[in-house]
């Protein structure tokens, strides 16, 4: 339950992109990070600082991507997360008595001291290595929009309908940056459901060797 509210706002994304185009996407995204927020504090009375870090990069990387009709500021928006998280996580490593990874998970289990540090280090490179490989996607789309203003000289391009506009080379490179984009939105839902499961499962098996078993009382015999 918890994983699909946190890929709420992602999963619709998804949805009203391939039903509309990314602008109306980027829109319903805003609203459900908005309803997750929402969510959060109406069943628990509490908001979540990664929620809550979510709708204001949202907000602002997807408002400039309506209101400019200009996909490369939605395309940078995961990247921004996660780089943003890396700083916080690597932040708490060496501000306060407990790292943000203890914080979130250090009423559910006991682990020594510098498993929590090596643990939070963790997270600092996967927040790094998420956030690059979105850049690494989207930047594909990046340069062949960039070749597409340069030979239109416009600076909003409709890759939706490009042999609506285009013919020839310049078709070509819109119908390339199209395939990109969708390529991109992809990516953006089930890469990172897939680069995080398979985070979540490394950690399991990295904890597993470290979890301390609280003491049992004395067994009693088997019967014979």
């Amino acid at each position: 339950m918890k994983l699909f509210i946190d890929f709420f706002p992602v999963l619709l994304f998804f949805l009203a992109y391939k039903l509309y185009d990314i602008y109306v996407a980027t829109s319903v995204a805003i609203a459900a990070a908005i309803v997750q927020v929402s969510y959060s504090w109406w069943r628990y009375r509490k908001l979540q600082s990664m929620h809550l870090v979510t709708l204001a990069v949202l907000m602002v990387f997807g408002g400039l991507t309506i209101f400019l009709q200009d996909r490369t500021f939605i395309m940078w928006k995961p990247t921004i997360i996660n780089w943003l998280f890396a700083v916080v996580f690597l932040g708490s490593q060496y501000i306060g008595e407990q790292n943000m990874i203890q914080r979130m998970m250090g009423h559910a289990i006991t682990i020594p001291k510098l498993i929590w540090s090596r643990l939070n280090l963790i997270w600092v490179t996967f927040f790094i290595v998420a956030g690059t490989i979105n850049l690494y996607i989207a930047n594909s789309f990046f340069q062949t929009d960039h070749q597409l203003r340069t030979l239109t000289g416009l600076q909003q391009i409709d890759t939706d309908n490009c042999a609506d506009h285009f013919t020839g080379h310049v078709l070509d490179l819109c119908t390339q940056a199209h395939l990109q984009e969708n390529f991109w939105v992809n990516f953006k839902l089930f890469g990172m459901i897939g680069l995080t499961f398979i985070f979540a499962i490394g950690q399991a098996l990295y904890l597993s060797r470290y979890i301390e078993e609280p003491a049992t009382a004395e067994q009693t015999p088997p019967s014979e």
